[in-house]
């Protein structure tokens, strides 16, 4: 028994900030945006291009993909960001009822930009150990961008986030593009580091001057540097690594990597870590960080530019605020036991 994807859809919205438009608001050079944060260009979402809106419009063309209707849908997974259109609402149950998938139920999680991996996997088990769920829809929406103050100096290394939507159609024994293993790894000593220090629980009520705050932050600039840079490139090796070996693939076996964007440097030290030449990944410098949806993103490129084919061994990698790294193997083209 295995679980596939039959369908997968991206979409975002035409609205969008430059490289220009990033240095004009931070006063860093355009060259160093385009060339070392690696951002051409990014998708902004506009009024009415919710979090939601854009999740479903990208659920729509994953079911158009499949070639099913939302009928046939028993399991909507929202994947997606917090920053939804309402706080304390379940976007998938949204989602659900707007594809007419009225035999489904749903829930929402998130791993903030780890969440489309994690995602699969929680699928891939419900689906194995539950008779009754055939085909399982994930659903992402993504405007963080909303909670980024260009302004501020110390979290312009979240310049390059967007929005976007994603979305992921499996089916149990779907007979093609098999989802093979995962691997995540956590450090909560990161948990309060960066942060959107207004509106939660921990300073309720909200005051008038809240609102002017409603942004992420970080306390200790200095500190969160130094940890990140003791951990997040060995989190990644770790779990693509353990990914592929739990897969039954051998050290060399990746043949395309759907990595988030980061800077060059960053993305450029994975592929030679891990022996891969540039063709086999895709730098998503056209749109930036698109949080959970970058993956799918970099899959849809991937395909269209012949990067993958049938028999592709692709691995999903991505690394969630908080922190969260976490990886999927996905075995394209038809089934085979490995």
């Amino acid at each position: 028994m295995h679980v596939g994807i039959i369908g997968h859809g991206t979409w975002f919205p035409s609205g969008k900030m430059t490289a220009a438009d990033l240095a004009a608001a931070t006063d860093i050079p355009e060259e160093v945006i385009a060339l070392k944060f690696g951002v051409k260009g990014k998708p902004v979402a506009g009024a009415g291009e919710t979090t939601a809106f854009m999740g479903l419009a990208a659920a729509r063309k994953a079911l158009a993909d499949g070639g099913l209707d939302g009928s046939a849908v028993d399991l909507v997974i929202w994947c997606g960001a917090q920053h939804k259109d309402y706080p304390c609402w379940l976007a998938g149950l949204y989602v659900a009822d707007q594809i007419g998938a009225k035999k489904a139920w749903s829930f929402d999680m998130e791993a903030m930009c780890g969440s489309m991996m994690v995602a699969l996997d929680v699928a891939k088990s419900l689906m194995l150990t539950h008779p009754e769920l055939d085909t399982v829809l994930l659903v992402s929406g993504y405007r963080n961008n909303d909670l980024i103050d260009l302004s501020v100096p110390a979290t312009r290394f979240m310049l390059d986030i967007g929005s976007g939507g994603s979305a992921l159609l499996l089916k149990k024994n779907a007979g093609r593009n098999a989802v093979l293993a995962s691997a995540f790894r956590g450090d909560g000593s990161l948990s309060e580091m960066c942060i959107v220090p207004t509106l939660g629980a921990k300073a309720w009520p909200p005051s008038m001057a809240d609102l002017e705050r409603a942004h992420f932050v970080v306390p200790d600039e200095e500190a969160f540097k130094k940890k990140l840079g003791e951990v997040t490139m060995p989190n990644f090796y770790a779990v693509i690594r353990e990914a592929v070996q739990r897969s039954g693939l051998p050290a060399n076996g990746i043949d395309y990597l759907a990595i988030l964007h980061f800077k060059r440097s960053a993305h450029d030290a994975v592929l030679a870590e891990l022996g891969l030449r540039p063709e086999q990944s895709t730098y998503l410098d056209e749109y930036g960080h698109v949080g959970q949806n970058d993956q799918v993103l970099s899959l849809e490129l991937g395909l269209r530019n012949g990067k993958i084919g049938d028999g592709s061994c692709i691995v999903f990698v991505g690394a969630g605020l908080g922190f969260v790294w976490a990886s999927t193997v996905i075995q394209w083209g038809p089934y085979t036991e490995q």
